[in-house]
């Protein structure tokens, strides 16, 4: 399969790059911003981009040159994906200072970036200059949700690769061809994800994730006291900080030792200077990191009940648009029979609103709490 082969349902935007990497008249720029909906594969598009500019034969996905750049193995490909709330300056001018390298290996030094709206402003006035004035054979792939959500000067400097929400049928077929996903599961996965690539994939392969995904969708019929509100809003909080802390654990341990040996702390009786103060920030780092993925499962949650008043406000305006949660229709209208559709619109709302919140760093505990009391009170 060609590295293109992942793009699921993203013609126009694989063409475009495709006739960069032809090397075609004006179709070729020095700086990329990849945009596109949660799951659309922005990531897949950029790291596809970079492998096709170093591979020989345009992306043919089996080559060394493929490979490397795909796994981040490539010399001349740089792969940047934080775990943390913000891409600081520091890291930038790093990224910065590798750009202006010549090549090793391969056609081109190409950097991707895969979370560019997190750039900070100091760290956006740092790759602005290696923007505007390139060294040869440099390539910066930027990728964000929206144009909107990075710094104006950084993308008025950028040709745009827009990606399209993938289509149930793309997904389905991918999990099928790609994962060996049965039929009918795929089908369902690629319903429920709502157009997240990755989503789908975790609901198709993984037993937990569907268990999961049921809890959340049995919470607005558990909602029927303000102790209940705040019990499910506890829940809801504890089981994103559990799932952010299992991700984290092996990976923090092993971190925590790597500095310490290059500190010198694992010899006995050492006190190297500055050990603690390395350790501290090193803390800090995991916190943050723990705190996003923390905030990213519960923006999984608000994705869930999304779609479930989604489902609700179709059956109440006779929608012709089938169920996202089909598999439970009779709850759904049962829901959409005892209520009004501006009571469902007032639920939509609140999750917004929560959303809203937590991307501005309101306490997790709060956010859920005024939620499930909105929730309970539409």
């Amino acid at each position: 399969m060609s590295v293109w082969g992942e793009l699921v349902g993203q013609e126009r935007a694989t063409e475009v790059l495709q006739r960069a990497v032809a090397g075609e008249r004006h179709a070729m720029t020095h700086a990329w911003l990849v945009t596109g909906p949660p799951g659309s594969g922005r990531s897949n598009a950029a790291k596809a981009f970079a492998a096709a500019l170093q591979c020989g034969r345009g992306g043919c996905g089996e080559c060394t040159a493929c490979r490397t750049s795909l796994s981040g193995a490539h010399p001349d490909v740089t792969l940047v994906r934080t775990e943390q709330l913000s891409i600081g300056v520091d890291e930038v001018r790093d990224l910065v200072r590798r750009a202006a390298m010549a090549p090793t290996l391969g056609r081109a030094q190409v950097l991707v970036v895969e979370d560019a709206d997190r750039i900070t402003e100091r760290g956006g006035d740092a790759l602005l200059k290696a923007i505007e004035e390139p060294a040869p054979r440099t390539v910066w792939v930027l990728c964000a949700p929206t144009p909107d959500d990075v710094i104006v000067t950084i993308r008025s400097r950028c040709r745009r690769v827009e990606l399209a929400t993938p289509s149930k049928a793309s997904i389905a077929r991918l999990l099928e061809q790609r994962d060996g996903v049965p039929h009918e599961m795929a089908a369902h996965a690629a319903r429920v994800a709502q157009g997240h690539i990755g989503r789908a994939r975790a609901i198709a392969r993984n037993e937990d994730a569907r268990r999961r995904r049921s809890e959340i969708l049995r919470i607005p019929a558990q909602l029927t006291t303000l102790g209940a509100c705040l019990q499910a809003a506890s829940n809801l909080v504890a089981a994103a900080s559990e799932e952010a802390t299992h991700a984290t654990a092996d990976l923090d341990a092993r971190e925590r030792t790597t500095l310490s040996e290059a500190l010198g702390m694992t010899t006995k009786g050492a006190k190297p200077r500055h050990a603690q103060a390395a350790l501290r920030d090193l803390e800090e780092q995991q916190k943050a990191r723990a705190k996003r993925l923390q905030r990213d499962a519960l923006d999984r949650v608000l994705t869930e009940l999304t779609g479930y008043y989604r489902d609700v406000f179709a059956l109440q305006t006779k929608a012709t648009q089938r169920l996202i949660n089909a598999d439970l229709a009779v709850d759904l209208a049962s829901v959409a029979r005892r209520t009004h559709p501006e009571q469902t619109i007032a639920s939509l709302d609140a999750i917004l609103a929560c959303r809203e919140a937590l991307e501005t760093n309101v306490a997790p505990q709060l956010a859920m709490e005024s939620l499930m009391i909105s929730l309970h009170a539409a």
